[in-house]
């Protein structure tokens, strides 16, 4: 009997098949058999174990990052970054390319906000999201190389005291 995890990966999996318009032996066709609609479909229903290379494998298959065939839960799949500050004088005064569309990023959110109070903006979890997929990061990854080049500001109340 399947435990409850195969039960929800094969879920996800079936999930992600479907969203491409695939049927099982369509998933079979589409590989020139190298993916047997049989073993899919047992993936799917949690009646066969996937191992990690194979479900690696069938994530570039369907184009998808490896966790995206995660079920929900797992505690991959979410990114744990979400709403950050920025020290803008010192993003402004970085000489480094790296920073670059971050500050064109910050200067367009002030913008859109009429916020030019010009010492922190708040970036939220939906605009990290969106620079860290400029970057080719995670939300996670791009506060490190934030927290790195010394721009993130841990209370932002303290710079107005």
């Amino acid at each position: 009997m399947p435990s409850e995890y195969a039960k929800s990966l094969g879920a996800r999996l079936r999930s992600i098949r479907q969203q491409q318009g695939l049927s099982l032996q369509g998933v079979e066709e589409k590989s020139a058999g190298r993916w047997k609609a049989v073993v899919v479909g047992s993936y799917e229903r949690g009646d066969r174990a996937v191992t990690v290379s194979r479900l690696a494998e069938l994530a570039d298959f369907y184009r998808v990052p490896v966790a995206e065939l995660l079920p929900e839960g797992s505690g991959i799949r979410q990114d744990s970054a979400g709403k950050i500050s920025l020290d803008l004088e010192k993003l402004y005064d970085q000489t480094a390319d790296e920073l670059t569309y971050v500050a064109k990023y910050a200067r367009a959110i002030q913008q859109q906000r009429g916020d030019y109070n010009g010492r922190v903006l708040s970036i939220r979890a939906d605009d990290l999201r969106a620079l860290a997929i400029v970057y080719d990061a995670s939300p996670t990854g791009l506060v490190e190389k934030l927290t790195d080049a010394g721009v993130l500001v841990t209370d932002p109340r303290a710079m107005f005291q």
